[in-house]
């Protein structure tokens, strides 16, 4: 599997996937159970974002990197994401789960202030990760229909996002998203959509 979905127990990871794959199967009535073991989620890229504008690139992707309009002849269709759980992370190291990926997911609930430390060691110890080293990661703050804007600048501020984006070798992106609301949806299918 080349890009693969982590992050603590509870951060949000199997409904964000299960909004990114179909967008209009989580509400605000959806519930789901954490994660024991893993899932494949197949993420099919919509012409139009769940919010029905058109799909715009993150911030930090150039004219040259983002998807030509339309889906482009070689543009991916659709990308396999696999999730383990956030209770499998004492094993996430030992498995074989790091071989061949290409890109990373990290989910962070922005919610949540009182479990940020834990995800940011985490996070911390993936970075470390030998067979990680060129990795693309994306640090997904989810569940922002719960929180106000400045839980995210705590979140970041906790996690010591502007002095570990100097240190780390990986490319890292931020995203803030909402399975619920839709909100984030299309920047994070046009960076799974990057080579």
């Amino acid at each position: 599997m080349s890009c693969i979905c982590l992050g603590p127990k509870r951060a949000g990871k199997t409904h964000l996937l299960k909004a990114l794959q179909e967008p209009d199967s989580i509400d605000e009535t959806s519930y789901s159970m954490p994660t024991i073991g893993t899932g494949i989620y197949r993420i099919h890229f919509p012409e139009k974002s769940p919010n029905g504008d058109k799909p715009r690139p993150p911030a930090d992707v150039t004219a040259a990197q983002a998807a030509p309009p339309g889906g482009g002849k070689h543009a991916p269709k659709f990308i396999q994401v696999l999730e383990i759980g956030g209770s499998m992370a004492p094993l996430w190291r030992q498995s074989q789960y790091f071989e061949d990926v290409k890109k990373l997911i990290y989910v962070v609930d922005a919610s949540n202030l009182c479990q940020i430390s834990a995800a940011g060691v985490l996070f911390y110890s993936i970075l470390t990760e030998p067979r990680l080293q060129k990795v693309k990661i994306l640090l997904v703050l989810t569940k922002m229909d719960y929180s106000y804007r400045q839980m995210r600048n705590e979140a970041l501020l906790m996690l010591q996002m502007s002095k570990l984006q100097k240190q780390i070798r990986q490319q890292l992106t931020i995203a803030e998203a909402s399975a619920v609301t839709k909100v984030g949806l299309d920047t994070i299918y046009e960076w799974l959509k990057r080579p």
